[in-house]
């Protein structure tokens, strides 16, 4: 597998996604969102290094889990060493979801081919820099109103945005 800079990992997660998860918060993140709940995820050099097979072991360890989380920081800064666990992720029925600070739009112009290939791989994107005045905290999974819940699969398929709209992700 490949080695991962992350700021740390929860085993049980119930906030980044529906179900129980494991949350993967991968370090560096150049948006620096005001009052960003994980500024500590900022530096591209901070946190630690990991090898993704000790990752992929820890969620094959729990039989409970429903889905695994990418969060960060910017998980797209680290899309090509992604793209393995991303895949032995799915081997596993498990969902996967990203976070990310870029819009769909961004990563579709960026045009970079790892990126590309991890969104063709995980079921759900909640994309969008958090935006401080969009804060609504009835929102469940996304921290301001201007973050989407992007169906991934069905996006690909259509060519088009289509948003989550399971009961999962917005009940």
């Amino acid at each position: 597998m490949c080695k991962l800079r992350i700021a740390g990992t929860i085993n049980d997660s119930i906030t980044d996604g529906p179900g129980l998860r494991y949350t993967i918060f991968l370090q560096g993140c150049p948006h620096h969102c005001e009052e960003c709940h994980n500024p500590q995820t900022w530096n591209l050099n901070g946190g630690s290094i990991i090898d993704s097979s000790n990752i992929l072991q820890e969620i094959k360890e729990n039989p409970l889990l429903q889905g695994v989380t990418f969060s960060g920081g910017e998980p797209l800064l680290q899309a090509e060493n992604l793209i393995n666990l991303a895949k032995e992720i799915k081997k596993l029925n498990l969902n996967l979801a990203i976070y990310t600070g870029f819009t769909f739009e961004e990563i579709i112009e960026n045009n970079n081919s790892f990126q590309l290939e991890l969104l063709k791989i995980a079921d759900v994107l909640v994309d969008g820099r958090y935006d401080k005045n969009k804060r609504d905290y009835m929102l469940k999974f996304c921290g301001s109103s201007n973050q989407r819940i992007i169906d991934l699969q069905q996006t690909i398929k259509f060519n088009k945005i289509i948003l989550e709209t399971s009961s999962k992700w917005n009940n």
